[in-house]
């Protein structure tokens, strides 16, 4: 059979002629749907046992049909298989060698089935896999990150408001604040599971069929929780292509904000990181550069997902119930960002791992700025009973003495710090230093190395039953 022939008997009768050149351009997608070649035969497979367990088609063609469909798998995972855009989608593609398998029988697979509800539950398929990929590459970063966390749950360094040095916080805080970030993550994405979990097959064109479907059975047989309850949505809607999107592009966020970090933390003004060579390139002018490419490249990538959300978005956002051509446009955004999102937990997981922490610089920038302020102004409160406003006006005050002496506030005399209040006594030391300061924040989730200890068993544990 010539592949415009096909084409023209996939279309049906109505049709005198193939379609022209730029119609066929415009029309086809294979050259992007073909990813779906694995769960287009197995939603075939289970559809056409179905079709054998209701009687609808004999179990001699049902039998004809899977052989037929498990030799174009073994086709395409060889790299034998011929994909003609003539042919559309995969769908037509794997139809159209069916019948060349297996003759006449392959015309019944598609009883009782149109390619509306064939490519929703074909991409669901697909979505769901991925999503089920990218829960575990976020556990292998959140394992990462615990790992650091326990590492350097004393090692102090500078925590920022506004890129300025706020308090003194620990390196394993700041681990464990990522660690929480891709959690939700990872939250987001079984949630994302949970709701896409039904099955739209059988649910035809768009009104479901006359024929005696065990819906219930495919959507066992593909592993859906159970089959979608309204034929008209389960054909006309891609709010799980929308909402993986959406879990990619926050998640994609998180990346970029911590790539944002290491870039800056890798600078020689900082100084607080190193990344190896795996991680890292040269210049081609610059014998001295090493730049952190691939902490960069994450950055920007995460963009990349925010522009294939707001593109699905907007192909979706004008479309009445049911089926429009345009919903074709929504795997290319979808595969793109799935590629994308698996990249960057893969650099990221690896550059976590892989992050050579210089502790004296973190240590050294720690104390800057007058980060231990809030400590005297605490101090100032619980000790003297003063009002915070007041205990703040003072702070303020030592910080500017300290700053016009070009000393930190731990250097202050106590003389000089009783000329600014007659009541403060020489216990105020002891909490003018940088590991006193962290090492006091006790707080549920603060930053005391014991309570950071304390937060990464509670998510190694909680980790190892995800």
């Amino acid at each position: 059979m010539s592949e415009k022939k096909a084409s023209n008997q996939m279309w049906g009768g109505r049709f005198a002629s193939g379609p022209t050149a730029v119609m066929e351009a415009i029309n086809a997608s294979i050259d992007f749907d073909r990813k779906l070649y694995a769960q287009d035969i197995r939603g075939s497979v289970a559809h056409s046992a179905m079709l054998a367990e209701t009687g609808i088609i004999s179990a001699a063609d049902q039998e004809k049909i899977a052989h037929g469909l498990n030799t174009i798998l073994k086709e395409i995972e060889d790299g034998k298989f011929s994909f003609s855009t003539r042919l559309e989608d995969i769908h037509m593609n794997v139809e159209a060698r069916l019948a060349e398998l297996i003759g006449p029988a392959a015309g019944r697979l598609h009883t009782a089935r149109s390619r509306n509800d064939q490519v929703a539950v074909d991409f669901r398929l697909w979505v769901k896999d991925e999503l089920l990929r990218i829960a575990e590459a976020l556990k292998g970063l959140i394992a990462a990150f615990l790992d650091r966390a326990e590492e350097h749950a004393a090692t102090v360094m500078p925590g920022f408001t506004h890129m300025q040095a706020a308090q003194p916080v620990t390196f394993g805080h700041h681990c464990m604040a990522y660690v929480e970030m891709f959690s939700r993550d990872l939250s987001r994405v079984r949630d994302a599971i949970e709701r896409m979990d039904e099955s739209p097959l059988g649910a035809a064109a768009l009104a479901g069929t006359g024929f005696p479907i065990d819906r219930q059975a495919t959507a066992k047989a593909l592993g859906f929780r159970e089959p979608t309850r309204n034929s008209l949505d389960s054909v006309s809607d891609r709010d799980f292509a929308l909402e993986f999107l959406s879990v990619a592009a926050i998640c994609g966020t998180h990346l970029s904000r911590l790539a944002e970090e290491i870039v800056i933390w890798s600078t020689p003004q900082f100084g607080f990181v190193r990344l190896s060579d795996s991680f890292s390139t040269g210049s081609s002018i610059m014998p001295q550069k090493k730049n952190p490419d691939a902490a960069e490249l994450v950055r920007a990538k995460g963009g990349r997902i925010n522009g294939n959300l707001i593109a699905l978005l907007t192909v979706m956002k004008g479309l009445p119930l049911t089926y429009s051509k345009d919903m074709q446009e929504d795997k290319e955004a979808v595969f793109d960002a799935a590629e994308t999102l698996d990249l960057m937990l893969a650099a990221m997981t690896g550059m976590v791992g892989d992050l050579e922490i210089n502790t004296s610089a973190m240590k050294k920038a720690a104390g800057a700025g007058y980060s231990i302020a809030t400590d005297l102004a605490d101090w100032l409160v619980r000790e003297l009973g003063m009002p915070f406003r007041e205990a703040h006006h003072v702070t303020g005050r030592a910080v500017a003495l300290a700053e016009s002496k070009k000393v930190g506030l731990e250097k202050l005399s106590l003389e000089e710090l009783q000329s600014i209040h007659p009541a403060i006594t020489g216990d105020v030391f002891s909490v003018l230093s940088v590991q006193k300061s962290v090492a006091s924040r006790k707080s549920f989730g603060g930053t005391a190395p014991v309570e950071v200890r304390r937060q990464v068993r509670y998510w190694k544990k909680r980790l190892a039953k995800a």
